[in-house]
């Protein structure tokens, strides 16, 4: 096998150099990935939470809406 001179040697390490920042940038890509989708998934539980609790809400109003309409009439 041939003798390896100093060029060949600095393109080797700046290739091990570029390899590793590439293996890293992959690694932060993919964590930023995921909590991206856990970010996402906690979005959509909340709006579902909150039309859930809408509903309650509308609900609640219309029952004490019946409720005072009754309690005056009674008063009357």
């Amino acid at each position: 096998m041939a003798k390896k001179d100093k060029l060949t040697q600095a393109a080797e390490s700046i290739g091990a150099v570029v390899g590793r920042a590439e293996g890293t940038a992959k690694k932060v890509a993919k964590a930023g990935e995921q909590a991206a989708k856990k970010a996402a998934k906690a979005s959509s539980v909340a709006k579902k939470e909150l039309a859930v609790i809408s509903k309650q809400v509308e609900s609640l109003r219309k029952q004490l809406y019946k409720t005072t309409k009754k309690l005056q009439k009674a008063l009357r």
